[in-house]
């Protein structure tokens, strides 16, 4: 079974950084792309961040030369770099992954559990 595991969340000042990373981990042929969202109570999951598997980047204006994601294809891993952290960066953070499980032809998008960022003035 596959599953996407998030770490790195917490509490941080305005203009701190930190760093989010999310495992993906089971029986898996191939990972596509990988990407953060973000959602704040009473709203949507928006996107931030995505990356292909060939390293192409797209952000969300909002954060762009703020957050960088990079992504590390031996470990299955996604990373997201938070930089310059802003009191409306404020919200739970969740991995995404487009994932070919082993044996089967299909992408199914997966969803890590969710980290809190928490971002105070």
């Amino acid at each position: 079974q596959v599953q996407l595991v998030e770490s790195g969340g917490g509490l941080v000042q305005a203009g701190g950084s930190l760093r989010l990373s999310c495992a993906a981990s089971g029986s898996i042929f191939r990972i596509n792309a990988m990407g953060w969202y973000r959602q704040v109570p009473g709203k949507q999951r928006d996107l931030v961040a995505t990356i292909t598997s060939a390293g192409d980047t797209n952000y969300v204006d909002s954060v762009k030369g703020r957050f960088t994601i990079s992504r590390d294809n031996a470990k299955n891993t996604v990373y997201l770099q938070m930089d310059s952290l802003k009191l409306e960066d404020t919200a739970v953070y969740y991995c995404n992954a487009n994932i070919q499980p082993m044996g089967l032809y299909a992408l199914y998008v997966y969803w890590g559990q969710g980290t809190q960022v928490t971002v105070s003035s």
